[in-house]
């Protein structure tokens, strides 16, 4: 480019200064008043200079000035601006002056570096863009410049709005949009000559950052259509820094705007940003530029995707754009995430989390890439089965993250898709296991991910297995099928040491315990850096998978503990000292699990043996300070759900593309003994998930230790009737037993309220918020229990005395009326016997009439005649009689001695009954 005559004037002008301002700004210790009446002559002569040319020379001195020295800075501040803000205004005409001012407003708003200077030195750039934002007619004016025909004009006001709006954002994003078609004038500079085009690039990238009413009304200026020329110019992803700046844009009009989004969607589509990810014909090189532009546009295609968790009321349009994007640009992804590996390892990871994020949550994308082949005839094999070598093989952390997260977006609410994995791990014979790596492209996917489970003595092999454990913990997670299916797999140990086939549940726990003991030897050595299986994460990431493993399903834990030893090593690790908090943590849940999913019925390995064993080789209180310890490491309190990855800008792109190893990146998490990648795979679900595990283990714990077992196992001697013992003895023997069993039962039961007590204090005294407020009413809650016990028995007893009660009045009631029956009957007989009494008596009566007459010659006959016929008709009566009284003198002396059991006074209800009636002795009759 030919600056002209102009320029070559002007830099005469400041080399002709540099002496001048060298004696006046040369010396740091020149006074300010001297710095400050400097500046004022030279704006007093651009004012009210008479010559136009002394007022350009004073202009070009003061810009030499201004970039220099941050006296002149600060002087300039206090009284520059108004005087060339008019010369903006009113000096239109004059070209040479605007460039002058312009420039000079430029060096003003431009940081000087200081090195030497005080910490506490005002910022003279951020004081003058305050001064400068502060009026909105001087930003008005500035964007009317963008309309001069001067090619440095326009260039100068772009510089002068970009460093502006890097040191005051707000208030130039404020005054743009106060300013009518302010944003179409910057717009407009897109089509302009290719360095105006590069500067407009810039300011809208800064002001669009996140201000959404901009980014609306860019959008709304055709701002896709002109990003996605300007990226076709430059040679999409084969092009320049442009390329980038373009992209990062765009990012910035779609960043948590779904309007925008869909506005892309339904207008150009996403052809022209797939485009970009297409490799052309120099596929098999990447410049760091060109590894920056696919940053960029995978950056584009996250952001579109809306990662895993998308707010409420967006998840349509997240489908939509899954649906569209698994279309047109997963062959892509693959490619690069997959099959390129010549491309720099961020590339590939970006790929990798992009097809994650495709499938997430989406049913039919799931599908797609559960069915995907990647290769060429006869190496075929499913995508799935390629991703998972890499995750197994690559030698990137930061690959296998990125690898490990789509299995964890694939399994994710995809019961259909675990159970499909699931059913492909078929153990393979150990001579297949020990095959050449070149042979896996035969093996299923299940085949692949048991060889990565088994295990030699070496530490590359154990951190394989850690990796490979991370991927079943996906296809294991909330799926009750999936676990007890992988429980029943019994693999051959190629470890020397392991002997015959085992369950895969056992011999990764004795994988855990192999990484146990190395860690435990490197801490005894002193010296952490010295091999690699002292990384913290390889017993985090095993340990994860058994809680997940154990989590609801009581099998898991029947399976676990089948073998004495695991219980043990678990005690063991809880308290090692050589373990790092988050895996005595983990330990502690996995202990947890045993209790609270322990579905045994055999007492040597239910839930109470288990708590016992803890309570016994740990301690309660200290058992339950792992978990505090646990939740305040910073593991577990840095978690937070689904945080957006960083944005790539001009600052950071070189930085991303060397993408250094995750142990290298993340010194906090190193100074807490915890590995960094632990961050990236523990994320907030995990965590939650832990906390409320956590919580039920405590409420367990309490509840076993308030309440005695449910039901008694085996029958004691003591309750069997011994032979010859009588009924009486054995119900006095079986209440004296009963009653030491009770004594015996609440001396427990006030022991383990204690217990329960002390136990909710310990764990409430370390921790915060809700655990404090349980653990301070523990006691209440005990005794609370212990009452609502108590009250239970107490109704239940005088539910039994109300119901004894009432079939005792009920009987009573009845007996009363047979006893009313009965002195009805009495009172029957006796007048019948009665009224034969007195028959008897007139036939008496008659015979001594008769034998007092002599006209009866035969009285003494007809009296024996009638005393034959009394005589029998009495006996016959008399006995009905006696048959009658025979009975009911039964019914009495039965009903008599049940009474008495009752307690009743029978001879009290019987008191009266006859008095009434009189009855002739035996005497009487037996004279008759």
């Amino acid at each position: 480019m030919n600056f002209g005559a102009p320029l070559r004037s002007k830099m005469d002008l400041v080399s002709g200064y540099k002496g001048v301002v060298g004696l006046v700004f040369g010396n740091e210790s020149s006074a300010s008043s001297e710095d400050s009446s400097y500046v004022e002559r030279l704006l007093d002569r651009i004012s009210n200079g008479v010559l136009a040319e002394d007022r350009r020379t004073a202009i070009a001195e003061l810009q030499s000035v201004v970039a220099e020295s941050h006296s002149a800075q600060l002087a300039f501040g206090a009284m520059g601006f108004p005087v060339l803000m008019g010369v903006l205004k009113e000096e239109r005409d004059d070209v040479e002056m605007v460039r002058g001012a312009l420039e000079t407003l430029v060096s003003a708003l431009t940081p000087i570096d200081r090195t030497r200077g005080p910490k506490n030195e005002v910022q003279a750039a951020l004081m003058n863009s305050d001064l400068l934002s502060r009026e909105a007619e001087d930003i008005s004016l500035l964007l009317s410049l963008l309309s001069e025909e001067d090619f440095y004009v326009r260039y100068y006001t772009l510089q002068l709005l970009t460093a502006l709006l890097a040191n005051s954002p707000n208030r130039l994003q404020e005054a743009i949009l106060t300013i009518p078609r302010g944003i179409t004038r910057l717009m407009d500079m897109l089509m302009d000559r290719e360095v105006i085009r590069n500067e407009a690039l810039l300011l809208l990238t800064h002001l669009t950052c996140e201000a959404e009413e901009i980014q609306k009304i860019v959008v709304f200026e055709g701002a896709f259509e002109k990003i996605f020329s300007i990226i076709k110019e430059e040679g999409g992803s084969e092009g320049g820094v442009v390329v980038q700046d373009c992209l990062e844009l765009l990012n910035n009009l779609i960043r948590n705007n779904g309007s925008n989004q869909i506005l892309l969607r339904e207008t150009i589509g996403f052809e022209p940003l797939i485009s970009i990810l297409r490799l052309r014909g120099s596929a098999y090189t990447f410049t760091q530029q060109k590894a920056v532009n696919l940053l960029s546009a995978l950056e584009s295609i996250e952001l579109l995707l809306g990662g895993r968790e998308a707010e409420p009321g967006k998840d349509a349009d997240r489908l939509a754009n899954q649906t569209i994007l698994c279309q047109k640009a997963l062959d892509y992804l693959l490619m690069l995430g997959v099959e390129s590996q010549w491309a720099a390892v961020a590339v590939r990871c970006a790929a990798l989390r992009c097809i994650g994020d495709l499938v997430a949550r989406n049913p039919e994308n799931l599908d797609t890439v559960a069915s995907k082949l990647l290769g060429d005839e006869p190496d075929v094999e499913p995508a799935l089965n390629s991703i998972l070598r890499i995750l197994l093989r690559t030698s990137s952390l930061q690959e296998f993250i990125a690898a490990d997260y789509i299995f964890k977006c694939f399994c994710e609410t995809n019961a259909d898709g675990q159970a499909m994995l699931a059913s492909t791990m078929i153990p393979q014979p150990l001579s297949m296991t020990h095959a050449p790596l070149e042979e896996d492209v035969k093996m299923s996917f299940g085949s692949m991910l048991l060889r990565g489970l088994t295990l030699t003595e070496t530490d590359g092999d154990l951190e394989t297995c850690c990796r490979a454990a991370s991927v079943l913990t996906h296809i294991l997670k909330d799926n009750t099928q999936c676990k007890e299916r992988v429980i029943q797999i019994e693999i051959e140990a190629p470890m020397s040491s392991m002997g015959a086939p085992e369950p895969l549940m056992h011999l990764i726990i004795k994988y855990l315990v192999f990484a146990a003991s190395l860690r435990k030897k490197e801490n005894d050595h002193k010296n952490k850096s010295s091999t690699s299986v002292g990384d913290s994460y390889i017993q985090p990431i095993i340990l994860r998978l058994l809680v997940t493993w154990l989590a609801d399903c009581p099998k898991a834990v029947h399976s676990f503990l089948d073998s004495r030893p695991h219980l043990t090593f678990l005690l063991e690790l809880v308290s090692s000292p050589s373990a790092t908090v988050c895996v005595r943590g983990l330990a502690a849940v996995l202990l947890g699990e045993c209790v609270i999913y322990n579905k045994f019925g055999d007492s040597a390995r239910d839930s109470f043996m288990v708590v016992d064993a803890i309570s016994q080789k740990i301690g309660l209180t200290s058992y339950l300070l792992k978990f505090d310890e646990m939740q305040k490491s910073f593991l577990f309190s840095s978690a937070k759900p689904a945080q957006q990855r960083k944005s790539l800008t001009r600052s950071n792109a070189a930085s991303m593309v060397e993408t250094k190893e995750v142990d290298e990146i993340d010194g906090i998490s190193q100074m807490q003994d915890e590995h960094p990648i632990l961050s990236s795979l523990f994320d907030a679900q995990f965590v939650n998930f832990v906390k409320k595990l956590e919580t039920h283990i405590r409420d367990s714990i309490v509840g076993i230790y308030s309440h005695p077992k449910n039901s008694v196992v085996v029958v004691p001697a003591e309750l069997e009737q011994k032979s010859g013992e009588s009924d009486g003895d054995y119900i006095k023997r079986l209440k004296s037993f009963v009653e030491k069993q009770c004594t015996e039962m609440q001396d427990l039961l006030g022991r383990n309220a204690t217990l329960a007590e002390e136990l909710m204090e310990a764990g409430g005294g370390v921790a915060s918020g809700s655990d404090q407020r349980a653990s301070s009413g523990g006691r209440e809650r005990v005794q609370t229990e212990t009452l609502r016990r108590d009250l239970q028995e107490a109704v239940q007893r005088v539910e039994m005395l109300k119901s004894e009660k009432s079939k005792i009045e009920a009987d009573a009631s009845m007996y009363c009326n047979l006893a009313s029956k009965l002195e009805a009957d009495l009172k029957s007989l006796s007048d019948a016997y009665n009224s034969l009494e007195q028959a008897n008596f007139r036939l008496e009566s008659e015979v001594n009439a008769l034998r007092k007459g002599e006209a009866y010659p035969d009285v003494e006959a007809l009296k024996a005649q009638a005393r034959e016929e009394a005589q029998k008709e009495s006996e016959a009566e008399l006995s009905d009689l006696l048959v009658c009284l025979g009975q009911e003198q039964s019914k009495v002396e039965k009903l008599t001695i049940r009474l008495k059991e009752l307690g009743e006074d029978v001879d009290s209800l019987l008191d009266g009954i006859g008095d009434d009636i009189g009855l002739p002795d035996d005497g009487e009759e037996d004279d008759d």
